[in-house]
């Protein structure tokens, strides 16, 4: 990922367009809210399986980050193993900067 993906996730927190932690972004994919999930490199086992199961149930994209935590607490302020995208313009800038 490229300092522009990073950029426009902090702009995406400023917005109060994310939400980040486990159950939070739960309760955004059960709400219909998420239309991205980010989740990091050292995310445990169980949360990655968790979350990629909640995706594909709720057909929401996943994004499987080589980064790590400690880059997104950099990005937003928080340190967060998983972060949910509650808004499409973020999501697809998101993804168009992940390249």
């Amino acid at each position: 990922m490229n300092d522009r993906f990073f950029d426009a996730l902090g702009l995406c927190r400023r917005a109060g367009r994310l939400s980040w932690g486990r159950e939070s972004s739960k309760e955004s994919i059960r709400s219909h809210k998420a239309k991205l999930i980010l989740v990091t490199s050292d995310a445990s086992d169980r949360i990655r399986r968790e979350f990629k199961n909640l995706s594909e149930n709720e057909k929401i994209e996943i994004m499987f980050l080589e980064e790590n935590m400690q880059r997104i607490k950099d990005s937003i302020g928080l340190s967060a193993g998983v972060v949910a995208i509650n808004d499409e313009g973020f999501a697809k800038l998101l993804k168009k900067n992940s390249q």
